[in-house]
């Protein structure tokens, strides 16, 4: 009962504590996300190797956005060519690339 207990409490605090992103600038992220676009803007593309079709961002959530690149340039998400486009982005950046994305049309 004591780690139910906890559990419930470390579940309230999380939905308590908003996540914390920066306000994103979709047309400065129109202009950041020209190298995205390479991959991510074309429609049904798939990957040399491995093979996979590349997702569609448009339309996402910018929240769900910033998360997911957030996560590739921390190591997070494991993917060797978003970590390296991701590693240098700052989080202004991120912010703007995704309000760019999330307005942009979904594919």
């Amino acid at each position: 009962m004591k780690h139910a207990r906890w559990g419930a409490i470390a579940l309230a605090a999380a939905f308590a504590a908003p996540a914390v992103f920066a306000q994103g600038d979709a047309e400065a992220g129109r202009v950041k996300a020209s190298t995205c676009m390479g991959c991510h803007g074309i429609p049904k593309y798939t990957n040399a190797y491995p093979t996979y079709r590349v997702p569609k961002l448009g339309g996402q959530s910018a929240a769900y956005l910033e998360a997911a690149i957030k996560a590739y340039r921390s190591g997070e998400r494991p993917h060797g060519t978003m970590h390296a486009q991701a590693a240098s982005l700052s989080d202004q950046d991120i912010a703007d690339i995704a309000a760019f994305l999330s307005t942009a049309p979904a594919h």
